[in-house]
């Protein structure tokens, strides 16, 4: 990022917005400190490239995740590749009776469709091919007649003051859809989302019930989180990292038993 910058002779802040702007256009994808070029066929993959990244990360946070869902439960899952994640742990979990899954992610229904218990529900709109996803007010209108005990959302930026937010309008329109409308709201995101802010605000940090990460989350956001009754869960090799620092800073931790996941609780 700084290296841009200084290429340029622009702010550090001028960078991050061009490069939003470029990844809403499909012609890149952020990564932690930069960004990875898309090349002649933006749209091309795309989804798949976003799933490489912190692939590892994505899958444990998809599995605790899924530990939160209760057969019987309707849950909205957004098109986010760690969505998908959860979705595969879901599927591959089994038994279930009667889960009704609301998605508007095209790659989540095609994993989900055909699993013994699992229903299925698409609201319309439009293919946005780069997310794999549909988006639009003609989908989101339907989410006024259903009830979710739970949404399950990754985001693209996460802060205490921005909330969860998206680098694109049509997908967080969506998504507010799914948050306006759940009984819980359970962010899904990954150690390089904490403290950025994408284009669109979808979801404030007071409607959060609980966050779903990985290590490395800045302790001052996990304390002010906590303060506030949200839950945060760690998983993964560097969870005991984290840990490590926000001991120290008010907060007490316990780990959960078997599953390499860790709950901070204000102490």
């Amino acid at each position: 990022m700084s290296d841009l910058a200084d290429r340029f002779a622009v702010s550090a802040v001028t960078v991050r917005k061009d490069l939003l702007v470029l990844q809403g256009e499909g012609r890149l994808v952020r990564t932690h400190g930069g960004a990875i070029a898309t090349g002649e066929r933006p749209t091309e993959g795309l989804f798949d490239m976003r799933e490489r990244l912190q692939a590892a990360e994505k899958t444990l946070i998809g599995a605790a995740a899924a530990n939160l869902v209760v057969d019987g439960e309707s849950i909205a899952l957004d098109a986010s590749t760690t969505a998908l994640s959860l979705a595969r742990q879901l599927k591959a979990r089994k038994g279930w009776d009667r889960l009704t899954v609301i998605t508007n992610g095209l790659r989540i229904a095609l994993e989900l469709a055909g699993s013994p218990g699992i229903t299925v529900v698409m609201p319309g709109g439009t293919v946005r091919s780069e997310a794999m996803s549909l988006v639009g007010g003609l989908g989101n209108a339907a989410f006024g007649q259903i009830n979710v005990q739970k949404a399950f959302v990754g985001a693209v930026g996460f802060t205490i003051g921005s909330g969860l937010s998206d680098a694109t309008e049509e997908e967080a329109l969506t998504k507010r859809s799914f948050v306006a409308v759940a009984r819980e709201v359970i962010a899904i995101v990954d150690h390089t989302k904490w403290g950025r802010v994408a284009f669109a605000t979808f979801c404030p940090t007071d409607r959060i019930s609980a966050v779903v990460t990985g290590g490395d989350a800045p302790a001052d956001m996990v304390r002010d989180l906590r303060s506030s009754g949200i839950d945060v869960r760690f998983v993964g090799a560097n969870a005991g990292t984290s840990l490590a620092t926000l001991r120290g800073t008010g907060v007490r931790v316990r780990r959960a038993s078997g599953k390499g996941q860790v709950t901070a609780n204000e102490e």
